[in-house]
């Protein structure tokens, strides 16, 4: 059984910084894409940076200059170091692993940005 778990969520004030991580379960990691995604209150779930088993990475415009993506296989961790942050970064943010048409999910962590 596949797991990811997620942790570093909370209330930041705008302009400020948190890192999230999500700890997989297995020795599959380093095989699969990992993928962050948020979903706004009210919106659909996005995608906020990606990175292949290589370490190449990919964001969306919205993200871009300030979210970074890292992994480490050998602890099976996925990061994503989130700076400069906006009101509208709030989201639950979701750890996602990719394999060919095999995919799981985390549960979320819930970011606010507020001051």
């Amino acid at each position: 059984q596949v797991q990811l778990v997620e942790s570093g969520g909370g209330l930041v004030q705008p302009g400020g910084s948190l890192r999230l991580s999500c700890v997989a379960s297995g020795s599959w990691f380093s095989n699969y894409f990992m993928a962050w995604y948020r979903q706004p209150p009210g919106k659909e779930r996005e995608l906020v940076a990606g990175i292949t088993r290589n370490g190449l990475t990919n964001y969306p415009d919205s993200v871009k200059g300030r979210f970074t993506i890292a992994r480490d296989n050998a602890e099976r961790t996925v990061y994503l170091q989130m700076n400069s942050l906006k009101p509208e970064d709030k989201a639950v943010y979701y750890c996602k692993a990719e394999l060919l048409l095999t995919a799981y999910w985390g549960q979320g962590t819930h970011v606010t940005v507020s001051s």
